[in-house]
């Protein structure tokens, strides 16, 4: 017991003489987070019981069930004393602390990687380099099905479409809205696709949950902490994409927001950075996947679309991003891109598209992944 004593002590905060906190101990005012690693055969019961002890000692229980493991993030004030409680509780394994500042989004928390379901099914992570497609915005009816249609025979597996869209004059095409969410219905139930869209405001989250299969965070409000924190209240996986301007822990950070809330169905998203360089809309920080993918258990997709700006520089990082270990595409594709209302200058067409699709086969290939 005195073994187990010390090494309880280990996890936190050491103190120095006269009480003070080591100069490398955390905030004091931070909420400290451990993880509970569960045995491989814990049993349901046992869950429940250690479930019910964190929250009798004050403690917030975020549970991360992987496929091989189950872990429990313990977020509060903790003394060894209630460590210890929890330690010795049948069917933990061990307790360890979480250092890095992005605590329920990292590898330390859950080194299995996360893998997404959505309805198909559909998998975002795993073995399978999951591709979606459509236009960056829904314009008609029309528009929408057609290349919904033609993005599913191509070989897409969940469809992009946004009725808010954040444009940066206020002239120009704003979507369709409100009058927008029947086609969304519409479409996933003719075309049988998930359905992936941008969420703007916290006052639309309760419009778009019941006919959205997954909510998009734009890179514009990847630092909205209020909107972030209402997506993390639902049960609908978050699509949260990279800010302009923000670094990788910025963007795990901003993930974490999404899981403390109680949502850990997190797909992050690199839609290239804003850097000096003219020649294209945005930098893709190609670095960013692996990096990203040593950091957090979270899948990491590539939006090569709005990274480069011109179609014809799409194929190129699509298949930059396949090669280096990205879990999914996210590929704008418009009926007949020179009428597009949106980004129409970035956007294949559904030939383009499918003859990519076609191609990327063998980079999947190369990089042990199917698509």
């Amino acid at each position: 017991m005195e073994i187990l004593r010390r090494q309880v002590r280990c996890l936190l905060p050491q103190e120095e003489p006269g009480g003070h906190l080591a100069k490398n101990a955390p905030n004091r005012h931070r909420r400290r987070i451990v993880v509970i690693i569960l045995q491989s055969d814990t049993t349901k019961l046992q869950y429940n019981s250690i479930i019910a002890k964190v929250e009798e000692l004050g403690f917030t229980p975020h549970p991360i069930v992987g496929v091989e493991k189950t872990v429990i993030a313990v977020i509060g004030d903790k003394t060894p004393d209630k460590i210890e409680i929890l330690a010795s509780m049948v069917g933990v394994d061990r307790i360890v602390p979480i250092m890095e500042p992005f605590k329920l989004a990292g590898k330390e928390v859950m080194a299995e990687p996360t893998i997404i379901e959505l309805p198909g099914p559909t998998y975002i992570g795993g073995e399978r380099v999951a591709v979606g497609a459509g236009p960056c915005a829904v314009e008609s009816r029309e528009q929408y099905l057609e290349t919904a249609r033609l993005c599913k025979a191509a070989g897409a597996v969940f469809l992009r479409g946004s009725i808010f869209k954040p444009r940066t004059s206020p002239h120009d095409f704003q979507g369709l809205r409100e009058d927008g969410v029947d086609l969304l219905q519409e479409a996933h139930e003719t075309v049988g696709l998930p359905i992936v869209t941008e969420v703007m405001d916290p006052e639309h989250v309760e419009l778009l949950d019941p006919v959205v299969d997954i909510f998009q965070i734009g890179a514009r409000n990847m630092q909205n902490f209020s909107l972030l924190t209402k997506v993390g209240r639902t049960s609908k996986p978050v699509l949260l994409k990279r800010g302009m301007s923000a670094t990788v822990e910025d963007l795990l950070m901003a993930a974490e927001y999404i899981i403390v809330a109680g949502n850990d169905q997190v797909v992050l998203c690199e839609r290239g950075i804003r850097t000096f360089e003219t020649a294209t809309r945005n930098t893709l920080d190609i670095s960013a996947v692996p990096v990203l993918k040593r950091l957090s258990h979270l899948p990491v997709i590539v939006d090569p679309s709005h990274a480069g700006g011109h179609r014809y520089l799409v194929p190129a990082l699509a298949k930059a991003a396949v090669a280096a270990g990205a879990d999914g595409l996210l590929i704008e594709v418009h009926r007949r891109p020179e009428e597009a209302l949106v980004d129409g200058p970035q956007a294949l067409s559904p030939d383009d598209f499918a003859q990519l699709m076609r191609e990327l086969k063998g980079f999947a290939q190369a990089a042990e992944r199917s698509l």
